[in-house]
């Protein structure tokens, strides 16, 4: 059941950024943004 579970959130992450190297640029948007609030 758990395997269940992460094959399909795994599917909708992926899905979501169409590619990996779409992920790469979600996850590093979401540096920036991190970064940018630690400045405040």
């Amino acid at each position: 059941m758990k395997t269940l579970f992460a094959i399909a959130l795994a599917t909708i992450v992926l899905t979501g950024c169409n590619t990996v190297a779409g992920f790469g640029k979600d996850v590093q948007k979401v540096g920036q943004v991190v970064e940018g609030a630690g400045r405040k």
